[in-house]
């Protein structure tokens, strides 16, 4: 079967005007204004979109599939993810991670929920490892994970400058950032490292040091929760002008904003407003995790759960409210992360991709439809 989307406003999530674009087995076969197919065997699928606006698939590169928490005690614990939260979001690839729990919940049980949630139609990738060194596995090594599990993709989400991580040596990072490099080579695959950042003074100075004191490239390093206040926000704007990618949590509350925490939309216009390499710099969820605030003596005050739905909110609020033009905000949550990643097929809706596409209303850029590897996931009932 053909699917052939007619009078679409294309963002590519550059925008490319007023176009055709035909499916093909899950792909994107064509591009281009006034695409003509005759079938008269019902082997062609046709939908005029009568000039809503077409985006590519969402990339979120950290989505806790089987819930997170803990660090309250068992009953703060959070649900996992379901197909059914997932599909009305926009979110077409997502990149699975454990948290501070690697005991009660491990990477196999990420890897599973992977499997079950790309059965039902979206596409899962996963970290190996979890907060802590030495990292966890489901082989016995990064690199054996990286280069014998496909939807393995890189280690993470490794924490630093937080009270919650295991104050490991320089060195101890530097082997595995270079273990998740070669596995990552002999792979095909990023094998980046992904890491969470807490709001310790450290900030992202391990990353540079990394760096520095080894032969391994800052491409390889990939910082989260860079917005999580604004001195880590200041020291993540320095590390993406020195060639860097870094990555902004959308999950967020009034009590955390009230903390300190630079809001999404707010970062991605200060960005934008400074000129910095804005094709460098993503959103994620941080779904299903748990967000725990913690008063200065490091006791648990308060507990809530990321959102996945608070990519897409986060970007659309960055348009609306903050001006930022809609092929940034687009790219913030597509073709940035899945380039950072090495997801080579997400992220863009050009021939030869993926067809993880997301139909947009071009007045309130409300998601109207969302179509997972060619295949309808979810439509707005009206």
């Amino acid at each position: 079967m053909l699917s052939l989307l007619k009078n679409a406003q294309v963002y590519s999530p550059r925008p490319l005007g007023t176009m055709d674009v035909l499916i093909a087995n899950g792909k994107i076969a064509e591009v281009s204004p006034n695409i003509t197919l005759q079938s008269n065997l019902g082997l062609v699928s046709i939908i005029d979109l009568q000039g809503a606006i077409l985006a590519p698939g969402f990339v979120d590169a950290l989505v806790h599939f089987t819930g997170g928490g803990g660090e309250g005690g068992f009953a703060y614990r959070t649900a996992e993810l379901s197909f059914a939260d997932a599909a009305p979001t926009g979110v077409t690839t997502l990149v699975g991670a454990l948290g501070t729990d690697s005991v009660t919940r491990t990477p196999a049980q990420v890897l599973g929920k992977a499997r079950e949630l790309s059965a039902q139609g979206l596409s899962c990738y996963c970290y190996t490892g979890s907060y802590h060194l030495p990292v966890k596995t489901i082989t016995g090594s990064i690199e054996q994970d990286i280069i014998l599990i496909p939807e393995m993709i890189g280690v993470g989400e490794i924490a630093i400058a937080d009270h919650r991580a295991s104050q490991a040596s320089l060195q101890a990072f530097i082997d595995v950032v270079a273990e998740a490099r070669v596995a990552g080579l002999l792979a095909g695959k990023k094998g980046i490292s992904f890491f969470h950042v807490g709001d310790g003074n450290g900030k992202l100075n391990i990353l540079r040091e990394i760096v520095s004191c080894s032969d391994l490239s800052i491409t390889q390093l990939y910082p989260t929760h860079c917005n999580r206040n604004r001195a880590l926000f200041d020291d993540a704007l320095l590390f993406l002008a020195e060639g860097g990618a870094i990555d902004l949590t959308t999950s967020t509350s009034p009590q955390l904003l009230e903390q300190g925490e630079v809001s999404c939309p707010e970062a991605l216009h200060a960005i934008y407003d400074k000129g910095l390499d804005w094709t460098r710099v993503s959103f994620s969820s941080d779904a299903n995790a748990s967000l725990p605030m913690f008063n200065l003596e490091g006791e648990l005050v308060g507990m809530q759960a990321g959102k996945l739905d608070s990519l897409y909110t986060a970007a659309r609020e960055a348009v609306q409210r903050y001006k930022v033009p809609l092929e940034i905000a687009l790219s913030v949550i597509s073709a940035n992360p899945a380039k950072t990643l090495g997801l080579r097929d997400k992220g863009q809706l050009a021939k030869g991709f993926d067809a993880d596409c997301v139909v947009l209303d071009p007045q309130s850029l409300a998601i109207k439809q969302v179509i997972a590897k060619g295949q309808s996931i979810w439509t707005e009932q009206v």
